[in-house]
């Protein structure tokens, strides 16, 4: 089970956009993560007709690294740390440790 999951709110911890919030969009590889209008690059595009794609410079969000993330705690307003835990009916899921409050209802 992976901390970051698609979908989840999370504050950037270091590198240029430090401190911005955004929205997981997808998970790039088991260690990254590509947020939603962070870590914006841009990327030299040839012209395809075939596929009707047209040429330029593109501005697209590159992946980061999960360790540069923390997953946004509404309850407290702060990023926060996650933790996992079993639950009596033997469902696994993911906790902030500053509250303990499960994410996973």
């Amino acid at each position: 089970m992976n901390r970051i999951k698609k979908g989840d709110e999370v504050m950037i911890v270091t590198g240029k956009d430090r401190g911005r919030r955004g929205t997981v969009i997808r998970l790039a590889s088991d260690d990254r993560v590509v947020v939603e209008g962070i870590n914006m690059v841009k990327k030299h595009q040839k012209p395809n007709p075939t596929r009707g794609v047209a040429g330029g410079i593109l501005e697209v969000e590159a992946p980061l690294h999960v360790s540069n993330v923390m997953l946004w705690n509404p309850a407290t307003d702060k990023p926060d740390r996650i933790g996992f835990k079993t639950l009596d009916d033997g469902r696994k899921v993911r906790f902030f440790k500053s509250n303990n409050e499960v994410l996973d209802a």
